[in-house]
């Protein structure tokens, strides 16, 4: 099954970071140069990429090292043996330290395309990103499966920020702009027909290469509102100032910009009245 997808460049949105439910201002620190990231990553144009760490070279193959009759999954393998072997000589401990357990900072709640990354497009590692991905990160209040993985990275990993990310030339949010009947899917992408409707006049005046882009906005501020009324994160922003961000993907620039999610006081003490539960 594919989905058409929305062409439309993505615009520059204000890239300040708010502490969800409150008016202060907060910036993400910008993470520390991977340097596996660099050797495992190098120029698509050339046969390998090197970078030396404590005076010792490395070299991995590149995406024009492989060729293309070669078996998916085998270059997979292959893949997987040399990037393991790098990475136990560039950081030795890292693998010692992942086998006893996890303490990520940030939890990612995004799309399950396969050009959204999120260990790759933040310039992470193992163990940096605690992740839930699914067709157009959809978020509703009644999804198990969901609700399990932020219950568990709020309460139980005490992630410091929760990221919901939407991307360009998204898949599901094309099907839901449509009325193409697609089977099962149709009622996982309900939610985006609702936004949908909801916002019909305002996304009928736009010209039809940006309403896929301003979709992808409205879907990721509605995942957001989710989770600022899920009762698990009303008391970790509360109690310990957890933080909500939302952002926007662009897969033709590899760029990540952020949404301005602030609120009015007002909005934020009345949803904990609402949606704040007490033992």
């Amino acid at each position: 099954m594919s989905f058409s997808e929305s062409p439309a460049p993505l615009k520059h949105y204000a890239k300040k970071a708010f502490c969800a439910g409150s008016s202060s201002t907060h910036t993400l620190k910008t993470p520390k140069a991977n340097k596996f990231f660099l050797a495992s990553n190098g120029d698509a144009s050339t046969d390998t990429a090197t970078t030396a760490t404590n005076g010792a070279a490395t070299t991995a193959p590149t995406a024009g090292s492989v060729q293309d009759s070669k078996d998916p999954l085998t270059v997979a393998f292959e893949r997987n043996s040399h990037w393991r072997r790098n990475l136990a000589e560039l950081q030795p401990e890292l693998f010692k330290k992942l086998g006893k357990g996890q303490s990520p900072e940030i939890l990612w709640i995004g799309c399950a395309d396969s050009r959204c990354p999120e260990t790759t497009i933040l310039g992470l590692q193992p163990g940096d990103i605690f992740c839930h991905r699914n067709i157009a990160n959809i978020l509703v209040p009644t999804d198990l499966n969901s609700l399990s993985v932020i219950q568990y990275a709020v309460q139980y990993l005490q992630v410091k920020h929760i990221i919901v990310c939407g991307h360009t030339s998204c898949g599901g949010i094309a099907a839901a702009l449509a009325n193409k009947k697609l089977g099962l899917i149709d009622t996982w992408l309900m939610p985006l027909r609702h936004l949908r409707a909801q916002n019909a006049r305002m996304l009928e005046a736009l010209p039809e290469k940006e309403r896929g882009l301003k979709m992808v906005d409205l879907n990721v501020r509605r995942s957001v509102s989710v989770l600022l009324e899920n009762p698990v994160v009303i008391e970790a922003v509360v109690e310990r100032g957890l933080q909500v961000h939302g952002v926007i993907y662009d897969v033709g620039s590899g760029e990540l910009n952020e949404l301005d999610i602030s609120e009015d006081d007002e909005i934020v003490e009345e949803r904990k009245k609402a949606f704040k539960v007490e033992e």
